[in-house]
């Protein structure tokens, strides 16, 4: 479909499917604020599930798409370099939110679990792809065990919402999460959910754009899969993560920002599962190389500096940033520009 068009039509292509993405995720954060509240379900959980997995829709058919296709490491770094994106995106946040350290003010205990859940997640396909190359009717048996550690991960997220066995100590720049005032023309909840599903359909149609046109650039211009994965479509398709995370903030819907980035990134960890289950020529994690590893060390590495910082709560910090987020930055930078020059080390 894509191969028919010419190499300078092919970018311009691109750049509208990441518009209709970048669109959908302004249209996604106010609903979801409104699910919260009506639900009950609070602004950590839902965040982290429902904005979560809608914001990773074209992000997911772009792995899969990639994988169908063959292209392996296309499918494995946009899933991971989207991770390690996001995790910058919240910096960026902590930015805009003056007042205090995001990771000071946004304190919920559900967003520090889904960290360390997270982690867990994005060390399993590096074991992996240490292991050896095993594979079930052509999936890898950590990619079903991915799955079920997520399934369990929501429950037990909800789990801890309710029924914490940890509190975070409350100071005067906590922001707690209370439900809004809801507008006189707000929409109602069936009309609500049906709007979010639209959204997410046209984000899905736009993923498989993406996937395309990337692989199509892959070929014709000679760049490595792992650059364009994780530099390119995983950067284009988190538009809606860094779009929701921003628009939140502002809101003071401070847990929805950090859970949709965390539950984000914890669902894109789920982007190698379909991937591996779409991978005709055996595991997916056996046909990736060491520059798509590199991203999954990074995204670790992020990972983890976020969690810690979550747990050390710093009130402000020089600047106006966290120096859990000038670390993110700093990091993620280094891992650009690594990337870039050496192809991953």
């Amino acid at each position: 479909m894509f191969g028919a068009l010419s190499t300078p039509i092919l970018p311009g292509v691109f750049a509208v499917a990441a518009l209709a993405i970048a669109y959908g995720g302004t249209r996604m954060t106010g609903q979801a604020d409104l699910i919260a509240d009506r639900t009950g379900l609070g602004e950590a959980l839902v965040g982290g599930v429902l904005l979560g997995a809608a914001t990773s829709l074209s992000g997911t058919i772009v792995s899969i798409t990639a994988a169908l296709d063959g292209r392996a490491s296309l499918a494995f770094s946009n899933g991971i370099g989207g991770i390690a994106a996001q995790t910058a995106f919240l910096a960026f946040a902590d930015i805009l939110h003056r007042r205090a350290n995001l990771e000071h003010a946004a304190a919920d205990l559900s967003n520090v679990f889904q960290g360390a859940l997270l982690m867990l997640m994005l060390a399993l396909p590096l074991t992996a792809w240490l292991g050896p190359d095993v594979a079930l009717f052509g999936v890898h048996p950590v990619s079903v065990l991915l799955l079920a550690i997520y399934l369990g991960g929501v429950i037990a997220t909800h789990r801890v919402r309710q029924d914490p066995m940890w509190e975070a100590v409350e100071t005067e720049e906590t922001d707690t999460d209370t439900p809004d005032a809801e507008e006189e023309n707000a929409p109602s909840t069936p009309r609500l959910a049906l709007a979010f599903g639209a959204i997410m359909l046209v984000m899905g149609v736009a993923g498989y754009v993406i996937a395309q046109v990337a692989g199509e650039l892959t070929d014709r211009l000679g760049i490595r899969a792992s650059v364009v994965g994780a530099l390119m479509t995983a950067v284009v398709t988190s538009l809606p993560e860094l779009i929701t995370t921003l628009a939140a903030v502002p809101r003071g819907a401070l847990q929805l920002a950090m859970g949709g980035i965390i539950g984000g990134n914890t669902f894109d960890t789920l982007f190698l599962v379909f991937a591996d289950a779409a991978y005709r020529d055996g595991s997916l994690y056996h046909a990736i190389g060491k520059d798509d590893v590199f991203w999954l060390s990074v995204g670790l590495i992020l990972t983890a500096i976020l969690t810690l910082g979550q747990l050390y709560r710093q009130r402000q910090g020089p600047g106006g940033i966290g120096l859990e987020s000038l670390g993110i930055l700093v990091v993620y930078a280094a891992a650009i520009l690594i990337q870039t020059l050496t192809g991953g080390g």
